[in-house]
């Protein structure tokens, strides 16, 4: 599992990260639009780095800034940065979200997260990889209010959450004025049950577009929508 990942064009270290590259993330970072044209972007809870290094791919950002609060999985993330074409636009910061949401002025035109989400009752002994895991860490409230100081007038917010915290987190969302624009559902196969939620957010309420996105028909057979989507990132695709 240890071993570096590599896509079409960059690799990722992932050693010292207790949250490994996952289809959540990847997805995300696929998905998420750079229709705004974003000259900045901060992706919450970098772990390994993985969605600042998907749209630098993808846009011409000039500030791309990640944020890792774990010392490790923060070394790891400025390592996989360094090595990567587009090491002159990344940064990422050793901080919290409550820290950097106090300190920095700027704002973001497309802020991005693929947060900690798994209930109490999947704690292990594993303390870092808990940390990772668990919304304790990043409580959904205090992300939102933290991304509504930080996203820029018409700025893009987007993030991956399980589809059971959708409601909720739309909830806590449009309490600190940001609105649901985009929702794509997630499921494993035609027949399994939605797992996953893509929400894209904006500061003005605009017609919400549905949609859903089936990744395989059967066991590595994906569909035409799943590599479309990650076509340019996956070897394999």
């Amino acid at each position: 599992m240890n071993k570096p990942f590599q896509f079409k064009q960059f690799t990722v270290n992932q050693d010292q990260c207790a949250m490994k590259i996952g289809t959540d993330g990847v997805l995300l970072g696929a998905w998420t639009s750079i229709e705004n044209h974003p000259f900045s972007i901060l992706d919450i809870g970098a772990g390994t780095g993985i969605l600042s290094l998907m749209l630098a791919q993808r846009s011409h950002a000039e500030v791309i800034e990640a944020l890792e609060i774990d010392d490790q999985a923060y070394e790891q993330c400025v390592e996989n940065f360094e090595q990567s074409p587009w090491n002159d636009r990344l940064f990422c910061y050793h901080a919290s979200l409550e820290e950097f949401a106090e300190e920095i002025e700027d704002q973001y035109d497309v802020i991005i997260c693929n947060p900690p989400f798994y209930s109490e009752s999947y704690k292990t002994e594993n303390k870092q990889r808990d940390l990772a895991r668990f919304q304790d860490a990043m409580p959904f409230e205090h992300l939102v209010e933290s991304v509504a100081v930080l996203l820029s007038e018409n700025g893009l917010f987007s993030i991956v959450i399980p589809f059971s915290e959708e409601q909720n987190f739309i909830t806590l969302a449009s309490n600190t004025g940001l609105f649901p624009k985009r929702i794509t559902r997630v499921k494993g196969s035609p027949t399994s049950e939605v797992k996953r939620s893509l929400l894209e957010f904006t500061r003005l309420k605009t017609e919400l577009k549905t949609s859903e996105l089936i990744i395989e028909t059967e066991r590595h057979r994906y569909t035409n929508d799943y590599i479309k989507l990650t076509k340019d990132f996956y070897l394999k695709m």
